[in-house]
């Protein structure tokens, strides 16, 4: 923990930074690695600490001012002590009409505090979210980035009252069970935790359109510069089909198919930064 804010203890210290230095191998250049940095820090002290930043600062070679600028730029970069789980309630357009601003509102009844405010004991903030990106499921909850779909005033408090009274939460979706804020933190830095395949990962509501498109053929359409002239066969002026594409739409050509080109991407082991760059060279 923390000892003040000049620094951390010599043995947390030593592994904080045992762990940069893997971070750092990711990176041809050190600023870069600032974000995942900002994100370990956070797994140590439940927030961004004045210690965190002297830390980043030191590791990065910066100003613990230019370091302060971005962690205060990114809202998941807490300032001050976060709760162990992060409730967030989407309130923007489409979730607001569904509900959402009641189910805030119940919350904040419920828990005794408003937006960006910790309960007592430390186990819950409570925030505002402008989008969760999942307006297929509206209104939608978070916890700790989870998803939780479908949300009614009455579901969302008997959630957060599984998590104050210490019992294990589902979500609607991916992971299955919720981490704590510091263990998101530690993932978000880069360190796998090992269940990125657990639950599921997209519901029928999101796939609604893949399967549509799926069944009745379309495809994506060329690039510009391949695309037929006006006039010619298949040009959507000439009152054809517009399917100037090959690929079948949702076929290949997820990220996760990159080609590998780095010894990060072959090995489990850590990477130097020596070992990085000649990768690359």
């Amino acid at each position: 923990m923390v000892t003040d804010n000049r620094g951390y203890a010599p043995d947390v210290r030593a592994r904080l930074t045992a762990d940069a230095d893997q971070i750092l191998a990711r990176y041809p250049e050190a600023r870069s690695a600032l974000l995942p940095l900002l994100h370990l820090v956070q797994s140590e002290d439940g927030y961004v600490s004045p210690a965190g930043i002297a830390f980043c600062a030191d590791v990065l070679d910066l100003s613990r001012a230019s370091v302060s600028a971005v962690a205060t730029f990114y809202s998941q970069y807490k300032r001050r002590p976060n709760g162990e789980y992060t409730v967030g309630v989407c309130t923007n357009t489409l979730c607001a009409v569904m509900g959402g601003d009641a189910i805030f509102d119940r919350l904040s009844e419920r828990l005794g505090i408003g937006h960006d405010e910790t309960t007592e004991d430390g186990r819950i903030t409570l925030e505002r979210v402008e989008c969760n990106a999942a307006c297929d499921y509206a209104p939608v909850m978070v916890i700790n980035w989870e998803f939780f779909d479908n949300q009614t005033p009455t579901s969302a408090v008997d959630v957060v009252d599984a998590l104050l009274e210490g019992r294990p939460v589902t979500p609607t979706r991916g992971a299955d069970t919720v981490a704590t804020f510091r263990e998101v933190s530690r993932v978000l830095a880069g360190f796998e935790d090992g269940r990125a395949d657990e639950g599921l990962g997209a519901g029928p509501a999101t796939l609604v359109g893949l399967e549509m498109s799926r069944a009745k053929g379309w495809t994506a359409p060329a690039p510009e510069s391949e695309e037929s002239s006006e006039g010619s066969e298949g040009s959507t002026a000439a009152g054809g089909t517009g399917q100037a594409g090959t690929d079948q739409v949702g076929d290949a050509g997820s990220s996760a198919e990159r080609e590998e080109t780095t010894p990060a991407d072959t090995s489990a082991e850590p990477v130097t930064k020596s070992e990085e760059k000649g990768s690359s060279e």
